[in-house]
């Protein structure tokens, strides 16, 4: 591996939106460099404020139009097992803010299946990770994202893994069914950790005071199981990304000032 992949780095910005500004041009830079030379590139999406935030500011950004959209290809850390128009959809976000404003080709949109697709929670996460596989990089059940986004909670928690739980720990297969999660909605799909961390690049978009102590705990190598996002990793890269509230708890030395 990678030395890199072994070190996780923190960038911080002043604000919110001066954060999601930074991800969005780093974003854009990485898809840019992966795609120019006709190389499909893989990326990972995620829902919340941030993750919305992110996808606005990169569709805002003249160089969009500087990507051939039909070589990428969108991905769901988790979503929320609701109807496609739900406010609670992940995906729904991530047209809004902006799939639906670049001319990425429907076939590139992966979705997770929703409840009338005919689809019980079980076989949507089956046929999610049936999905996977027909991507799968050098022999794996999944592609390697070239970008995996990832939320995090003031629990710690990523995707839809959550502290404590058994789905934290399952290592063979590519995505699992969520009951009862601790944060509404109730059912949901999440991929699992060995597909997160497949990844080239994992980062890790968070904002808020609430989230200084998850973050903390996260740098400083806690249990995976309690701290979800302690165990999240890129193969080249692993990054935080956070406003300067959530910053509060971390050790200057390290601050990424130039990533």
């Amino acid at each position: 591996m990678d030395v890199q992949g072994t070190m996780k780095s923190v960038v911080v910005e002043p604000t919110p939106a001066a954060l999601a500004a930074r991800v969005a041009d780093r974003f854009l830079s990485r898809l840019i460099a992966r795609t120019r030379n006709g190389r499909i590139a893989h990326v990972c999406l995620t829902g919340g404020s941030m993750g919305g935030a992110v996808l606005a500011a990169t569709a805002d950004d003249p160089r969009v139009a500087d990507i051939d959209w039909s070589l990428v290809h969108f991905w769901w850390g988790d979503e929320r097992f609701v109807e496609r128009d739900s406010a609670d959809r992940n995906s729904l976000q991530s047209r809004t803010a902006l799939l639906d404003r670049i001319p990425v080709p429907a076939e590139n949109i992966h979705e997770v299946a929703a409840p009338s697709d005919g689809l019980t929670l079980d076989e949507a996460a089956r046929a999610y990770a049936d999905e996977l596989a027909r991507f799968g990089a050098k022999g794996e059940a999944w592609p390697s994202f070239a970008v995996c986004f990832l939320g995090v909670g003031p629990d710690g928690h990523i995707a839809s893994l959550f502290p404590d739980r058994p789905e934290v720990t399952v290592t063979d297969v590519a995505a699992l069914p969520v009951r009862d999660s601790p944060k509404p909605p109730s059912e949901r799909v999440t991929l699992t950790r060995p597909v997160l961390n497949a990844s080239k690049r994992v980062w890790l978009v968070l904002t808020g005071a609430d989230k200084a102590s998850a973050l903390g705990l996260a740098l400083a190598g806690a249990s995976y199981a309690g701290v979800p996002a302690a165990g999240a990793k890129g193969r080249r890269r692993t990054v935080f990304f956070v406003d300067e509230a959530a910053a509060a708890e971390v050790s200057p030395d390290l601050i990424d000032r130039d990533y």
